[in-house]
């Protein structure tokens, strides 16, 4: 059972991962069919990660009120119903309407579900998981992708993308009783839990570590959210090919979690969050760089790659930073922390680069980049 259940939540991690990157990866068509600015973009995603934060911050409350399992259901539904209203809209304030129930969807099945993998099963399932969630986030571009080249639009997008959340929410429902069969939490969150130090150690840690989520969303968010537009407003590639393109991030971090797993055996969390920024600083670097087009994919991949150990190992050192008493609360406000990011970057760069250049798009990931590594360096040292 408890391998079943461990299957669920990889189902769950797609779910999640399955609309994130749609809005990027759609609005340069978006923004064409509505007759919208291209800074709009980032309102849209603005008022989606509200949504998520406030959940986010409920979701200790809502996880001692509902069990896992059912709140994951409930939020896998909302998701699926926002992304249907997304594909019937025909005006940008429709949309805006929906981006209500899309961010509240996401918020407490994400912090919950981190929050229970993190305290009951080892670094590598944290990474493989969130490896799920970058199958997700890579079919969900090159879904949009595929409507877009063959002239079926954006809402035909969406409509295919709610389809396939309506059956992962009817998938979740009916296996509501495998949640009941959980394992146990682990050695090392009970041995920081009863540690003497722990109360210092968790006064220290939580300021960085708060910070270095928020720096985190900014790279991945901003990358997704504007990597199409710096590729059709900056290099002249059409659309689709941007949106296509876009996808190459998404599957570095897919392709990165899946090796990280591994990785996660021999090294700690603090290592493997070094080694990813180092690799997505050379990503960001091939985007930044005056190096022929064709450099651009490999700079996606790579900053994607980058990407991939980073969140899953500031998750997992959760429990083992704070102890399980605190840990649960402080899962929603790190996971409040990782959507302000997303809040509140996306599109304050977007407003920013849209009035000067969207050329500085690489350089705005690079300032992101060196607080967050430095932030992070900060708590491992705590």
């Amino acid at each position: 059972m408890y391998a079943l259940l461990l299957a669920l939540i990889y189902l769950c991690f797609i779910s999640l991962g399955l609309p994130d990157a749609l809005l990027g990866s759609a609005w340069p068509q978006m923004r064409l069919t509505l007759g919208a600015p291209l800074a709009w973009g980032g309102f849209l995603s603005l008022l989606i990660t509200c949504g998520t934060i406030l959940s986010s911050l409920a979701s200790g409350f809502l996880l001692r009120r509902f069990s896992t399992g059912r709140l994951t259901a409930i939020s896998v539904a909302m998701t699926a119903a926002a992304l249907w209203g997304f594909s019937v809209s025909r005006s940008f304030p429709a949309l805006c309407l929906w981006c209500i129930p899309y961010g509240l969807g996401a918020g407490c099945v994400d912090a919950g579900l981190n929050h229970f993998v993190a305290l009951r099963y080892e670094a590598k399932h944290m990474n493989w998981l969130h490896c799920f969630w970058g199958i997700g986030a890579t079919a969900g571009p090159l879904l949009m992708g595929q409507c877009l080249s063959q002239g079926l639009g954006w809402q035909r997008g969406y409509g295919l993308i709610s389809g396939i959340q309506i059956l992962l929410a009817a998938v979740l429902l009916f296996s509501l009783p495998v949640w009941k069969h959980q394992p146990p939490q682990r050695e090392a969150v009970l041995s920081v839990e009863e540690s003497t130090a722990a109360p210092s150690r968790k006064k220290s840690v939580i300021l960085p570590a708060l910070t270095a989520f928020f720096l985190y969303s900014a790279v991945e968010l901003t990358t997704g959210l504007w990597g199409s537009s710096f590729l059709t407003e900056y290099h002249g590639l059409s659309a689709d090919t941007a949106a296509q393109w876009i996808s190459l991030f998404y599957l570095g971090i897919t392709l990165g979690r899946l090796g990280s797993g591994f990785l996660s055996i021999r090294l700690s969390d603090d290592a493997m969050i070094r080694l990813g920024e180092v690799i997505c600083l050379l990503g960001i670097l091939a985007l930044l760089l005056p190096l022929p087009d064709g450099f651009l994919r490999w700079g996606l991949l790579l900053t994607g790659l980058g990407c991939a150990p980073i969140y899953p190992a500031m998750l997992h050192a959760t429990p083992k930073r704070f102890g399980t008493t605190a840990a649960q609360s402080l899962m929603g406000v790190q996971m409040a922390c990782s959507y302000l990011g997303c809040t509140l970057m996306p599109p304050l760069t977007g407003l920013l680069l849209s009035h000067i250049s969207m050329g500085l798009f690489p350089a705005a990931l690079l300032v992101f980049l060196l607080l967050m590594a430095g932030m992070s360096q900060a708590a491992a040292r705590a």
